[in-house]
C-alpha cells in the first residue's frame, strides 16, 4: 500500500526544488509606501504651508514644521505597515491547502510545501495544487479551461501511459469523481507555470462602507477646499495680507480634510480579519467583516458544523439480529450481522477520506479481523457515484474464486429500500427499525448486495437485483461548544437555521441537543419541492429544521430568507452548495472538510468547522462595527473644534489661534488614538444581548453625526471661551493661544475617553488599551509646548498665569461633563 513520502524526504525536496508556488505573493517594498504616504493631500497642504513660512521669512516655524511632517509622516508609515502585515499574513493563511499521503497517514499541507513524488487525494470541487500522474481515478472529470479555454470537462482514468488522459494538471478543477495521483512537477515546472501564469494575492473588495467613506471624504474636501480660499480671501481683504491669508486658508484646509477616516477603516477591517484569523476564521472578503454585525440568520449544516464530523459505527441490525458496539463492545459480534459491516465496507472506499467510510474501515479492522469477510484481494470493476436522483452508491467487485460479480450497495435506508424493491409489509418492518434508530440521533445507512453474472454492466444502479443486508447506525456526537454557541445566537436575536441531508428522526435529536428550535416542526426536501415562491418563504418564517434537502434546495431557502428582509450567513462545504454561498450575504465554508469550489465562493473560512466559530465571527463583525462608528465620532468631533479655532478668529478679528503645526501636532494625538485605542477596544457588555443592527443602517447615519457635532462644539466653545477668558485676565494673545490650545489637546484626549464605551460613563471604565501612554503624552505635549522655549516660539506661545490656567481647567471639566450628556441624549 502506498504510505507516501517521509516528513525528512518531503522537507528535503522542498529546499531542493522549491516551494509548489508561481510568484510568491509581493509585498509592497518600503519606498512605495513612503511614496504613498507622501502623495496623501494632508502632505501636500503641509508642505504648502512651510514653503508660506519660508516665503514669509519664519525659518523656525517652517523647519519645527517640517519636523512635525517626519514625525507624522512615521506614523502614517507604521500604520501602512501594519495593514500590510495583517494583509500578508491573511494571504499566507488563505493559501490552498492538499490532502496528500505523509508516513502512511492523511495529512493538510499548504500547496506551496507540495513536493515532488506527492501522493495527493482529491475529490469533487477540489482545485489541482499541482501536477499530477493519476495512480486511481473514479468518475474523474476536470474543467481545464484555465488551461484550453474549453468550458467542456474533462474525463481522466489512470492508465499506464503518461498521456493527458492520466494526468491532471495545476490550476484545473475536479468537476466530479474521486482521484489519487503523484505530484510530477511544482511551481513554475507545472503546465500553469510553463504558460507564465502569476497568482495574484488576495484581492480586496472595497465594501459599502469603504465606498461610503470616500463618498465623506470627497465631500469634505470639496467643502474645505471652498471654505479654506473664503477664508484666505477674507484674511486678506480685512488685514491686507495676502500670504497671511493663503497661510490661513491652507490651515481650514487641513482642520477640515478628515484624511483619518480611509486610514481608520483599512486599519480595522484589515486588523479585524487578522483577529478573525487568530480565532481560526479566514477573512476572504472585507465586506464580510462589517456586514457580520447584522447578521439575523445563521443556516447551518448538521455534519461538522454542529456535529465533530468523527464518525463511529455504534449499532449493525440486520432482519436475523443487531448488536450495539458501544454497550456490547465484550461480545463478539454475532453472525447475524456480519454480512452488514461486510457489504457496508465493500461499499466503501478503500483510502477513505469521507468520515463515515473510515468509521466503517475501523469498525471491520476491530470486529471482522482474521474472518473472511474483509476482502483485501478483491478486484473493483465499477464504481456508481451517489447523485442528487439517488442517494446510494454502489461498487461492483470480482472475487478471485468466482465468475460473477458481486455488488454492494449503502446510502440512505429510503433510496436502498427502493433498490431492492421490496415488498410493502418489509419496507415497514425496515422503516421502522430506521426511525427506532434515527431516534437515537444516529446517522442511519442502508446496506445492500447483488449478483450480476454478465460480463457487460448495466448503466444505472437500478438494474441489479439487489438483496437488503441490513441497517448500520453511525454515531456523530455533537460538539460540546454548541449548544452554548447556539444559546448565545438567540440571546443576540440571531435564528439558527439547521439545512441537512439527514433522516428527519436524526435531524430533529440533533436539533433538540444542540437547543434548536424544533416547534415548528421538521420539513423535508421533498415537501419543500412542490412548493411557489410563498410558500417557500412561509415554511422558512415556521421552520428552524430541514432535512433531505438537496444542495440546489438551499439556494431557494437561503433566497426564500432573504425575501423576508433576512441578512443571511450560510455555511457550505461541498461543490453544489457554491451557488447558494455566493446567493448568501456571507457564504461561509468549511476549512477542513469543504471543496476548493466552496472556499472560492465564500467570504469566510471556518479553520475548525464548528459553528462556535461562526458566533465568534459574528461577535466580532459586531464588535469591529461597533468601535469603528465611536473611532468616526471621536475623528468627526475632533475636527469641530479646530474648524472652529481656525474660521472664527478670523471673523471675529481676533489673531490666528490655530497655525499649520499646530493642526498637524494634533496628529499625533488622532492618529494613535483612532488606530490603536478603538481598534482593540473591547466589546461593550452585553454586545451579543441586543439585536442585530438593520442592514440598511449606515456608518454615517443622523445620530453619529449628531453626536459628533454636538460633542464637538461644546470642545470648540470651551477653546473659544479660554482664549477670551484669558485676555479677560490680563493674558496676552499669545498666552490665550497657549490655553486654547491646551484645552484642544487635553480635550480631544477627554473625548477618545468619553467614546471609549457609550453604555458606561468614562469614570467608571479602566484605563487601558492605549491610554496608559496617550494621556500623559498629551499632558507633556503640552507642557513642553508651554514650558520649552524652542518649542513655545515655534508655537507662537506664552506661559499663561495660573489664574488663567485654573479657569482652563474648569472649562475642560465641563466638557467632559458635556460630552458624557451629550453621548446619553444621542442613542
Amino acid at each position: 500500500m502506498d504510505v507516501g513520502l517521509s516528513d525528512a524526504e518531503a522537507a528535503r525536496r522542498l529546499r531542493e526544488e522549491g516551494p509548489n508556488e508561481l510568484a510568491p505573493a509581493a509585498r509592497r517594498p518600503l519606498w512605495r509606501l513612503l511614496l504613498s504616504v507622501l502623495t496623501e493631500p494632508m502632505f501636500g497642504l503641509l508642505l504648502a504651508c512651510g514653503a508660506l513660512y519660508a516665503l514669509l521669512g519664519n525659518a523656525q516655524e517652517a523647519w519645527t514644521l517640517m519636523g512635525f511632517v517626519v514625525v507624522v509622516m512615521a506614523i502614517s508609515l507604521v500604520q501602512q505597515q501594519r495593514a500590510e502585515r495583517s494583509l500578508h499574513a491573511l494571504r499566507e493563511l488563505s493559501a490552498p491547502r492538499a490532502q496528500v499521503w505523509r508516513e502512511g497517514r492523511v495529512c493538510r499541507v499548504p500547496s506551496r510545501e507540495l513536493v515532488r513524488g506527492d501522493t495527493v487525494l482529491l475529490d469533487a470541487g477540489d482545485r489541482v495544487p499541482a501536477d499530477m500522474r493519476l495512480l486511481a481515478a473514479t468518475g474523474v472529470s476536470v474543467d481545464e479551461s484555465l488551461l484550453t479555454g474549453e468550458s467542456a470537462p474533462v474525463f481522466k482514468s489512470a492508465t499506464e501511459r503518461m498521456d493527458a488522459a492520466a494526468c491532471l494538471f495545476a490550476g484545473t478543477l475536479l468537476t466530479a469523481g474521486s482521484a489519487r495521483g503523484e505530484v510530477v512537477a511544482t511551481g513554475a515546472r507545472s503546465a500553469l507555470g510553463r504558460l507564465g501564469a502569476s497568482l495574484g494575492g488576495v484581492t480586496v473588495a472595497a465594501s459599502p462602507v469603504q465606498l461610503e467613506t470616500a463618498r465623506i471624504v470627497r465631500v469634505a474636501a470639496a467643502v474645505g477646499l471652498g471654505l479654506a480660499a473664503l477664508l484666505a480671501l477674507l484674511y486678506g481683504w480685512q488685514r491686507q495680507d495676502a500670504l497671511q491669508g493663503l497661510l490661513a486658508g491652507l490651515t481650514l484646509a487641513m482642520a477640515i480634510l478628515p484624511e483619518e477616516l480611509p486610514v481608520v477603516l483599512t486599519l480595522f477591517l484589515g486588523l479585524g480579519a487578522w483577529r478573525l484569523a487568530r480565532e481560526k476564521v479566514l477573512v476572504r472578503q472585507m465586506s464580510a467583516v462589517e456586514a457580520l454585525g447584522a447578521t439575523t440568520v445563521l443556516c447551518v449544516d448538521k455534519t461538522g458544523t454542529l456535529t465533530l464530523n468523527r464518525m463511529a459505527v455504534r449499532r449493525l441490525w440486520s432482519p436475523q439480529g443487531e448488536h450495539d458496539l458501544v454497550s456490547e463492545r465484550d461480545l463478539p459480534l454475532p453472525e447475524a450481522v456480519h454480512e452488514t459491516l461486510e457489504y457496508a465496507i465493500l461499499a466503501s472506499h478503500r483510502q477513505a477520506i469521507d468520515p463515515m467510510e473510515r468509521a466503517l474501515q475501523e469498525a471491520g479492522q476491530r470486529e471482522l479481523a482474521q474472518t473472511e469477510h474483509l476482502h483485501a484481494d478483491w478486484t473493483l470493476v465499477e464504481d456508481y457515484p451517489l447523485s442528487a436522483e439517488l442517494l446510494a452508491m454502489s461498487r461492483v467487485w470480482q472475487s478471485p474464486d468466482r465468475r460473477e460479480r458481486l455488488i454492494a450497495a449503502k446510502g440512505a435506508p429510503e433510496a436502498v429500500i427502493d433498490l431492492c424493491h421490496l415488498d410493502a409489509a418489509r419496507q415497514s418492518r425496515i422503516v421502522g427499525q430506521v426511525a427506532r434508530l434515527a431516534d437515537q440521533g444516529w446517522r442511519v445507512l442502508g446496506v445492500a448486495r447483488a449478483v450480476f453474472a454478465a460480463d457487460r454492466l448495466p448503466p444505472i444502479q437500478h438494474d441489479f437485483d439487489f438483496e437488503f443486508v441490513g441497517l448500520v447506525a453511525l454515531e456523530d456526537p455533537l460538539r460540546p461548544e454548541v449548544p452554548a454557541a447556539i444559546a448565545e445566537c438567540r440571546a443576540a436575536g440571531i435564528r439558527v437555521v439547521m439545512m441537512t441531508g439527514d433522516h428527519p428522526s436524526t435531524a430533529v435529536s440533533v436539533a433538540r441537543q444542540a437547543g434548536l428550535d424544533v416547534a415548528g416542526g421538521v420539513v423535508p426536501g421533498t415537501a419543500l419541492a412542490a412548493l411557489d415562491d410563498a410558500g417557500w418563504q412561509d415554511q422558512v418564517a415556521r421552520s428552524s429544521v430541514f432535512c433531505r434537502v438537496q444542495p440546489e434546495q438551499k439556494l431557494r431557502l437561503v433566497q426564500a430568507l432573504q425575501a423576508r428582509g433576512e441578512v443571511v450567513a450560510m455555511t457550505g462545504d461541498g461543490v453544489n452548495d457554491a451557488p447558494a454561498l455566493r446567493a448568501a450575504h456571507i457564504g461561509v465554508a468549511m476549512g477542513a472538510r469543504g471543496t476548493d469550489v466552496a472556499r472560492e465562493a465564500a467570504d469566510l473560512v471556518l479553520m475548525q468547522d464548528s459553528l462556535a466559530g461562526l458566533v465568534t465571527a459574528v461577535r466580532h463583525g459586531r464588535r469591529v462595527f461597533a468601535n469603528l462608528r465611536k473611532a468616526m465620532v471621536f475623528v468627526l468631533a475632533a475636527h469641530v473644534p479646530i474648524i472652529g479655532l481656525t474660521f472664527l478668529p478670523v471673523l471675529l478679528g481676533w489673531p490666528m489661534l490655530l497655525m499649520p503645526v499646530h493642526v498637524l501636532c494634533l496628529q499625533l494625538v488622532i492618529d494613535p488614538a483612532c488606530s490603536l485605542v478603538f481598534e482593540a477596544q473591547p466589546a461593550e457588555p452585553g454586545l451579543m444581548q441586543v439585536p442585530p443592527r438593520p442592514r440598511q443602517m449606515r456608518l454615517f447615519d443622523r445620530h453619529l453625526l449628531l453626536r459628533s457635532l454636538g460633542q464637538g462644539l461644546g470642545l470648540a466653545l470651551a477653546c473659544l471661551a479660554a482664549y477670551a477668558g484669558a485676555l479677560a485676565f490680563g493674558e496676552s494673545a499669545e498666552s490665550g493661544r497657549a490655553l486654547s490650545y491646551g484645552l484642544l489637546v487635553l480635550g480631544s484626549v477627554i473625548l477618545i475617553f468619553a467614546n471609549r464605551h457609550w453604555a458606561v460613563a468614562a469614570w467608571r471604565t479602566r484605563v487601558r488599551d492605549g491610554m496608559g501612554w496617550l494621556a500623559p503624552g498629551a499632558v507633556l505635549l503640552v507642557a513642553a509646548a508651554w514650558w520649552v522655549p524652542p518649542l513655545r516660539q515655534a508655537f507662537a506661545f506664552e506661559r499663561p498665569g495660573f489664574p488663567a490656567v485654573g479657569a482652563g481647567l474648569l472649562l475642560l471639566g465641563l466638557a467632559a461633563v458635556w460630552f458624557e450628556w451629550v453621548k446619553q441624549r444621542t442613542p
